[in-house]
């Protein structure tokens, strides 16, 4: 454990001194502060920072993640010279990665909402559960990137694969559920909308904000059967639960490819 710490402590600051990170944090306490100014409500600027955070953060997390991993070789291969197991070199580089992304994100929307005073009951626990959908997003996506990290050698094509990897969860998915939805409309489709809304980490956050922000209703049919099905406090965390397990599995097909590299 010891080994993994300090490897992770290595990491973080190497990922903390990155002007990219800097920059993603700063993102966000503009866009947060803009739309408070705007918005005239933490509630309202919350929504607004919705689509936001749900698009983004894949985006930047498995870009940064797949560059980031495969820049790394080097140290990789200089610690692996040395006593320390394969296990204990990834958690360590997966959490160097992970931690300080969920920070900047976490800092850069909750500033603006102290600033502002804007931090009422009703606005602190719309900004806990969108700040835990980042987190998870970030969990998530990072682990999807050490994955394409581990299985492509080459930087440009992991690259291209983690772009069309984001294009496929954030853009092409919708596509498919609107097509099932007006395809089948006439039959019974509360379990295959709820399956697709499992089998897609960025659908899955969007849903829980989305009830979360009590505006379902704009989302028609599919909305009202989400409302039933995950607005329940069991809903609620069988939606979590669905997020930690699209981190943990590609996060063990990582390792997976990572103890089969040949450094």
């Amino acid at each position: 454990m010891s080994t993994v710490l300090k490897i992770m402590r290595y990491v973080l600051m190497d990922v903390l001194r990155n002007r990219w990170v800097i920059g993603y944090a700063l993102f966000f306490v503009a866009v947060t502060d803009v739309l408070l100014r705007l918005g005239g409500s933490g509630p309202r600027a919350l929504l607004s920072l919705l689509n936001v955070v749900v698009l983004l953060i894949p985006l930047v997390t498995i870009v940064f993640g797949t560059i980031y991993w495969h820049g790394a070789r080097e140290f990789n291969e200089l610690l692996l010279s040395q006593p320390v197991a394969r296990a204990t070199l990834f958690h360590g580089l997966f959490a160097g990665l992970v931690i300080p992304l969920s920070a900047a994100f976490v800092v850069g929307v909750s500033i603006p909402v102290l600033v502002h005073r804007a931090a009422d009951g009703e606005t602190l626990a719309l900004l806990g559960m969108m700040l835990v959908a980042g987190c998870a997003l970030t969990a998530v996506f990072g682990a999807l990137a050490v994955l394409i990290a581990g299985l492509v050698d080459d930087r440009l094509k992991g690259l291209g694969l983690a772009l069309g990897v984001w294009l496929l969860m954030t853009v092409a998915y919708d596509g498919l559920v609107l097509w099932v939805a007006m395809a089948y409309q006439d039959y019974p489709l509360e379990g295959p909308m709820l399956a697709l809304t499992f089998a897609n980490p960025v659908d899955l956050a969007r849903v829980l904000l989305v009830l979360r922000f009590d505006v379902s209703a704009l989302m028609g049919y599919t909305g009202a059967v989400m409302q039933r099905l995950l607005g329940s406090p069991m809903g609620i965390l069988a939606a979590v639960a669905g997020l930690a397990v699209w981190t943990v599995a590609p996060g063990l097909l990582a390792l997976r490819a990572f103890k089969r590299r040949d450094f």
